[in-house]
């Protein structure tokens, strides 16, 4: 049913539940997990290249750690999980990532923002839902 299932995950407390919800639809479904972190470049698109060059690779690093967090949890439950860093706009590049590796789901958070912060904000989750050929799992998020 669900053999690849995506996770994209930023490190935040908040997703853990995604994960959690991720790794166990894996567990039921003998899948794979794909844990992956996107590093956002639209924020640093105006540095100088010798800044974001420095930046790039302490957030790929801070990546690496947050997928390595994913891939630990999944192995101590025998789930089987790829991880994967990659460079940016988030929604796009979890569409791109989806869509290269044929994910059968999606699951990811949401803080299921209203009104204002909403419109302010984004959502990339909401973005995802919006654009994504494939089922998207999203789980509510702690406070």
């Amino acid at each position: 049913m669900y053999e690849r299932i995506l996770v994209p995950t930023d490190g935040a407390p908040g997703t853990e539940r995604a994960i959690e919800e991720a790794l166990d639809l894996a567990e039921l479904s003998e899948g794979t997990v794909h844990a992956l972190y996107v590093v956002d470049t639209r924020d640093y698109s105006t540095l100088p290249e010798s800044k974001w060059l420095a930046l790039k690779s302490e957030f790929e690093e801070r990546g690496e750690t947050v997928v390595g967090e994913v891939a630990d949890r999944a192995e101590a439950r025998a789930v089987p999980v790829e991880t994967a860093v990659e460079r940016g706009l988030p929604h796009e590049a979890i569409l791109q990532y989806a869509d290269e590796r044929d994910a059968d789901v999606v699951v990811m958070g949401t803080h299921a923002r209203t009104g204002l912060n909403r419109f302010l904000i984004g959502s990339v989750t909401e973005k995802i839902i919006r654009s994504a050929e494939r089922p998207v799992l999203v789980v509510r998020l702690e406070d």
